[in-house]
């Protein structure tokens, strides 16, 4: 008798990735209700994933305990004991899973994995004018598809459904999220400019939230939460990612970098902005049903100067982020 098929999803990191894979997993675990999906991943991010379907499983794994081969071969012999995958599929493609692929086939578990197009996003950077990259959520779907299970994805172009026109429309803008900060220095917004911005949403009586995790991101913004009134800093105040997520979708509009937390915004129906400095929402990141129309950047010929944002700038300025605080605070009030 064949085994009920159960198929297990790799993705250890960035967080911005991670919570990508969260529209495709759901929508795939809608088309094929009678198939287990166990997705494995940092635990941190485990609250979002139960909001998905009942066929979606989650499985924390901190990294530090599984350190070298010796480490990933006793996680995998740990994952095949406790969840008896039928098959594998590497969502991440790093040496760590490539490891993992290897020693699940030793076990006689088939695997497959994204195809990342690395020349490809090479030749983006110096590409001109700059060509629409294929989108993570593209390549996690035709990674599924590659271990047999086709799946496919609203258009994610624009705001289609109707939550996403309804919510904050018609409204006069009272509660905003800020998450000024992010992986690389080069994707942040200066901070001196961002205290700007929060001191003028604050002068026009708007309530604004401030999202951040780290001791040094949680120092800045309870020092910008007691300077001004009607700012609050919520970092390490919310029980889990997905406390933070339904308050994000409770704001009339929410800003962030390109960042993780502008990922998990675009997984509720909170009005987004997005501020872009080294890196181009053509690169492939643009977060969840978004398009350009709620990016704010700057077109210069240097942009972008990489990927992910993990470059020094070649100038030394970062003038991609010389964009004046006022523009954002009307950016948000519009």
């Amino acid at each position: 008798m064949a085994r009920d098929k159960h198929l297990l999803l790799l993705r250890f990191s960035a967080l911005g990735d991670i919570l990508m894979t969260v529209p495709v997993i759901d929508a795939l675990a809608k088309k094929y209700p009678d198939t287990t999906f166990t997705v494995v991943s940092r635990v941190y991010v485990g609250s979002i994933f139960r909001r998905c379907p009942a066929n979606v499983h989650f499985r924390g794994v901190k990294l530090e305990q599984y350190g070298g081969v010796a480490g990933l071969s006793r996680l995998v012999g740990e994952l095949c004991h406790e969840l008896k995958p039928t098959q594998v599929c590497d969502l991440h493609d790093v040496l760590r899973t490539k490891i993992m692929r290897q020693l699940f086939r030793l076990r006689g578990i088939p695997t497959c994995h994204i195809v990342k197009n690395r020349k490809a996003r090479k030749r983006f950077i110096t590409s001109r004018p700059l060509l629409q990259q294929e989108t993570s959520f593209e390549r996690y779907a035709k990674a599924l598809g590659r271990a047999g299970f086709p799946v496919c994805l609203p258009d994610n172009n624009a705001e289609t459904d109707e939550e996403h026109r309804t919510v904050g429309s018609g409204c006069e803008v009272r509660r905003v999220g800020i998450a000024p900060f992010a992986a690389h220095e080069t994707k942040i917004y200066p901070l001196e400019k961002m205290e700007q911005v929060v001191r003028l949403l604050s002068e026009q009586g708007i309530k604004v939230y401030l999202f951040g995790a780290g001791r040094e991101e949680k120092n800045v913004m309870e020092q910008w939460a007691s300077r001004y009134e009607r700012v609050e800093s919520v970092a390490g105040t919310l029980p889990d990612m997905a406390a933070e997520a339904d308050l994000i979708g409770t704001l009339d509009c929410m800003l962030t970098m390109d960042s993780g937390n502008m990922h998990l915004a675009a997984l509720t129906p909170v009005r987004l902005l997005s501020i872009w400095g080294a890196t181009h929402p053509k690169g492939g990141f643009l977060p969840w049903r978004r398009d350009e129309s709620g990016c704010i950047q700057r077109e210069l010929e240097c942009r972008p100067c990489s990927i992910y944002g993990n470059k020094a700038c070649r100038f030394g300025d970062c003038r991609c982020l010389d964009i004046s605080p006022t523009e954002i605070v009307k950016r948000i009030c519009e």
